[in-house]
């Protein structure tokens, strides 16, 4: 039997801090630059790492890939859900303008969108695609994907087949790092497992 790893690791946190932040291309702050470094040590298991386009993903992923010397790729399709005209505002804020909508959207994200949004099903549709793309591509490797907490959640709902309306009951805090290994058989058969899901590779 062989295996295919995948690690997943959030962003630190952004310029700006803790707020709805999809398409807005914050780069990392100080803080967010000690937490993925302190993440990821002196670690360097990866034959090559992937990285959505925005700042505070890719600039933390070039500096990683040039410092072990692997191979980088930037995926589009690994980028953070779009939050339309709710990008920049802090939950505190959208609870203040609009408190009904965005309780309707964590209770049912489905069917409620934010106002010129992007739909979750077409979100978790496109995160889902890329990553059987890049299971496809990566059969007995170990690679890292360094993107968003809305990614992450999609890509776990979809390796532990949770309904999409739970992505958002999953905490993903900044610089959390998941394992998910993909045990094969023969050429056709896998099974994907969740190893673990915490603020640091050990």
């Amino acid at each position: 039997m062989n295996e295919t790893i995948i690690d997943l690791i959030r962003h630190g946190e952004p310029v700006g801090g803790q707020r709805l932040r999809g398409a807005q291309d914050d780069p990392l702050s100080e803080l967010g630059w000690q937490q993925m470094r302190a993440s990821v040590a002196d670690h360097n298991p990866w034959q090559s790492i992937i990285a959505s386009p925005l700042k505070r993903c890719r600039f933390f992923a070039e500096e990683l890939a040039g410092r072990h010397g692997v191979p980088l790729k930037i995926d589009e399709q690994f980028r953070e859900i779009g939050f339309g005209d709710w990008e920049g505002l802090t939950t505190a804020e959208l609870m203040e303008r609009e408190p009904e909508a965005l309780k309707r959207y964590w209770q049912d994200p489905d069917n409620h969108t934010p106002p010129n949004g992007e739909r979750l099903t077409d979100f978790v549709e496109r995160v889902h695609q890329a990553w059987e793309l890049l299971l496809a591509s990566s059969r007995d490797q170990h690679r890292l994907l360094v993107c968003h907490g809305g990614v992450i959640r999609a890509i776990l709902v979809h390796v532990l087949g949770m309904p999409n309306k739970r992505l958002w009951n999953i905490d993903v805090p900044y610089a959390n790092v998941s394992r998910i290994v993909v045990h094969h058989w023969g050429d056709n058969e896998s099974a994907a497992q969740l190893r673990f899901h915490q603020t640091r590779l050990m």
